[in-house]
């Protein structure tokens, strides 16, 4: 029964072992054809060149850059780049003040947006919020007012903001994190229906149908109600009326004269924190007067995304970015919340914009006092569009703005003859050690070399789908840490087979050999795996980039070692001590006890069988009547 049950646990863990080679190779097969990935290991920068993007800071005036800020700015880049997995991306500093990033191959429409939208992240009071089109009439209220003209436009009340197109500005909205059902913030704009055409959605009951359509508002008239409304709210925050008036006709020009569908509008605005502005949002379409910065990016601690759970703590169907502040920032956003909170019935005027790279992402309407800094936006997402909203908010707070100056490809650093060179050693380095085991261990080697190929294959397979689904890539440096992940497997494979020639010598047979051997070379082997797997996580979070490349192949080969050598080689060899030829103790098995020095120890067998320890099958065989005749002789 014990060796019935020993066969079928070593069964068991060689299906095991099928079934995750099959699943990643199914996996790797599936993200080629579907998911956009490669059937190959993706390389690194210095393997198969990629794109070099150089950063110019952008300075106001007689503003200028120190070493501190740049050093923030690079440090914030590469946590950008690297929030889709090990990318191996260089970033470095050029002349004091510009920022070279070298992503390999070549990186994807998001990978470059990320980096071109290195701005300040600001949060402004909104003053006016409109649809961006000609007809357009700010009311002193803060909303637009209109109807169609002759040419199918439409202007749009405070309550919505639909696109030149119909479609909607998604509504958002920010609650107490995993707080209660009332909103803490909900944006001023709420869906519109989609037609061909934007249509405003009437605050009085729709006119005759011979009434005709009042004229649209003239410019000089749309500035006077901006500079009105953002009057209003400068005083509001304590400026003086004569500050406010300047600042106010000035910010009012500003949006006169802004088109939000001009290419490049954006970038001629000046971005002066303690000044209103007149700005676009990320659809735009949409126009904003926005107040003085009230809170800088660099307050946020964290921001997340995923569903909102609810009041039994079970996640909802609501999709939810989870923001907090630090100490100083969650002092300010309780003032303004509160400030806020008591304008609810002067839109705008109750809305506070998230401003990045210049641009509104966000502009939610407070609804309550936040004051533990902890808030949580809702509104129309899904699952990518809050992952994108809550990694803006957490990466986008950079010291200074930043703008792109050059973009080039660049060639391969060392390029495929070192790659060659670099699998050459390895294809060396695993001959030598084949080579070793089979004259060391004889046909015990093979073996050896059967749990290198499985794990070969497993790293190849896991290698690729990282490459696909975590963005990471194969360098030198990587490569490296295969190569010597080949020493490190086959020294577990050394420890066990070692561990059973011991226990042969000292007259064991084979099977109980194997599974002595296997307990206590099972610690040995996990003890210096683990070793291996620690030093390989320091040297991935303090060493330099190229180092980590090395490390996490080191530490990835380390975990497949142990999954081998407990779901292949060790089942293999409980397999293989059954047979006749290793378990007869064959001199070409590797395991004949005569050449290993076995103690000569005479054991019954059972059945009227004898025989020395360390064979499977007696020299000699005595039948039971024979041996009851030697007795009665006695």
């Amino acid at each position: 029964m014990a060796r019935s049950s020993t066969k079928k646990s070593a069964r068991r863990s060689l299906l095991a072992l099928i079934v995750v080679i099959l699943g990643l190779g199914g996996l790797v097969g599936g993200l080629t054809a579907w998911g956009g990935g490669s059937a190959t290991p993706r390389l690194g920068l210095d393997l198969e060149g990629g794109t070099e993007l150089v950063l110019q800071p952008v300075l106001v005036g007689t503003e200028k850059i120190n070493e501190g800020q740049v050093n923030r700015a690079v440090d914030i880049i590469r946590q950008r780049i690297d929030a889709n997995g090990v990318s191996e991306a260089e970033i470095a500093t050029q002349g004091g003040q510009n920022i070279v990033v070298s992503i390999p191959g070549s990186p994807s429409p998001e990978q470059l947006d990320a980096i071109r939208k290195p701005s300040q992240l600001r949060f402004r009071a909104v003053y006016v919020q409109a649809l961006d089109t000609n007809a357009t009439q700010v009311k002193p209220g803060g909303g637009a007012t209109g109807t169609p003209t002759p040419t199918g436009t439409a202007t749009t009340p405070a309550t919505g903001t639909p696109s030149a197109t119909g479609a909607a500005t998604p509504s958002t909205s920010a609650t107490a994190q995993n707080g209660a059902v009332p909103d803490a913030l909900r944006a001023a704009t709420t869906p519109a229906t989609p037609t061909g055409t934007a249509t405003a959605k009437p605050t009085t009951p729709a006119p005759a149908a011979t009434t005709t359509a009042p004229a649209a508002p003239t410019e000089a008239q749309t500035e006077a109600a901006v500079k009105a409304q953002a009057v209003k709210g400068l005083t509001g925050i304590g400026w003086a009326q004569a500050k406010a008036d300047e600042a106010a006709t000035k910010v009012a020009k500003q949006y006169v004269a802004l088109n939000c569908s001009t290419p490049g509008a954006i970038d001629k605005i000046v971005d002066d924190p303690d000044q209103p502005i007149a700005t676009c949002g990320d659809d735009r379409t949409t126009k904003y007067v926005l107040g003085p910065s009230e809170i800088n990016g660099s307050e946020i601690a964290d921001a997340s995304s995923g569903y909102q759970p609810g009041p039994n703590g079970q996640p909802t169907s609501i999709v939810e970015v989870a923001l907090s502040f630090k100490d100083t920032g969650k002092a300010k956003f309780a003032a303004v919340t509160k400030r806020l909170y008591g304008l609810q019935s002067e839109p705008p005027l109750d809305q506070f914009a998230v401003v990045l790279d210049k641009s509104v992402i966000t502009a939610p309407q407070a609804r309550a006092v936040i004051s533990d800094g902890r808030a949580s936006i809702t509104g129309s997402f899904t699952i990518d569009s809050a992952k994108q909203l809550a990694e803006q908010l957490k990466f986008g707070a950079l010291p200074i703005s930043f703008a792109l100056q050059t973009q080039d490809n660049i060639t391969p650093q060392l390029g495929e003859e070192q790659l060659r060179i670099g699998l050459l050693a390895g294809f060396v380095g695993l001959l030598l050690v084949v080579v070793y085991s089979l004259l060391q261990y004889r046909a015990l080697g093979f073996v050896t070399v059967a749990s290198l190929v499985v794990a070969s294959v497993i790293t190849y397979l896991a290698v690729t789908v990282l490459g696909t689904t975590h963005g990471f890539r194969l360098t030198m440096a990587g490569v490296t840490g295969l190569i010597v992940a080949i020493g490190v497997t086959a020294d577990s494979f050394i420890v066990y087979f070692e561990r059973i020639r011991d226990e042969v010598r000292d007259g064991r047979p084979l099977v109980a050999a194997v599974e002595t051997g296997w307990k206590r070379a099972r610690r040995t082997i996990i003890a210096a795996d683990a070793v291996n797997f620690i030093a390989a996580g320091v040297l991935y979070f303090l060493a330099s980039s190229n180092v980590r490349g090395f490390a996490f192949t080191l530490g990835l080969t380390t975990l497949i070692d142990l999954a081998v050598v407990m779901l292949f080689t060790h089942p293999t060899v409980q397999l293989l001590a059954r047979t006749k030829f290793f378990g007869g103790g064959h001199r070409w098995s590797g395991l004949d006890p005569q050449r290993l020095g076995a103690k000569e120890t005479l054991r019954y067998r059972g059945r009227g069988q004898f025989g020395t320890a360390g064979t499977q099958r007696p020299p000699a065989t005595v039948g039971s009547a024979r041996v009851a005749e030697g007795k009665a002789q006695a």
